[in-house]
């Protein structure tokens, strides 16, 4: 019992760094210069937003779509031409 105990536990961790290593390397592809998980870089970019939620909101859609988002807190969306050019319905930009 004990044998199949931990035979069942090497491979749980084997298999789940496979994603770890995964994700890591999808996180460094997101912006230039910057890593982290969309989320840590839509902090950034949303954190002395006026509406920080609805930019947050909005940064991760992009963000999921480009994969990237422009460092700063504003402007630099030259860095990610897809996240630049994304419009809402009405023909603005759609991410903050």
């Amino acid at each position: 019992m004990k044998l199949l105990f931990s035979i069942l536990l090497l491979a749980f961790l084997l298999f789940s760094s496979c994603f770890l290593r995964d994700a890591a390397a999808d996180a460094a592809a997101l912006a230039p210069g910057a890593t982290g998980s969309c989320s840590d870089l839509c902090n950034t970019r949303c954190g002395k937003a006026g509406i920080a939620k609805r930019c947050f909101n909005y940064c991760s859609i992009c963000c999921s779509k480009c994969n990237c988002v422009p460092s700063g807190t504003y402007g630099n969306k030259a860095e990610c031409p897809c996240y630049r050019d994304m419009l809402n319905p009405r023909g603005k930009p759609k991410c903050p």
